[in-house]
């Protein structure tokens, strides 16, 4: 029992599968807000071409 103890200490794998869950959850809500502020600039330069049209 005291081995398993010891071995299940020393394994490192799920840490590392815990660390890069975390980097591509970062780089998913970057990547959100990016395209977020996007399209919100994009859907106002749209709208602003869309009026010139209109008059």
């Amino acid at each position: 029992m005291s081995k398993f103890f010891n071995r299940f200490l020393k394994d490192a794998s799920g840490a590392t599968a815990i660390e890069y869950g975390l980097i591509i959850a970062a780089i998913a809500v970057t990547v959100i807000t990016v395209f977020g502020v996007l399209g919100t600039n994009l859907e106002g330069k749209l709208q602003e071409a869309a009026d010139e049209l209109a008059q």
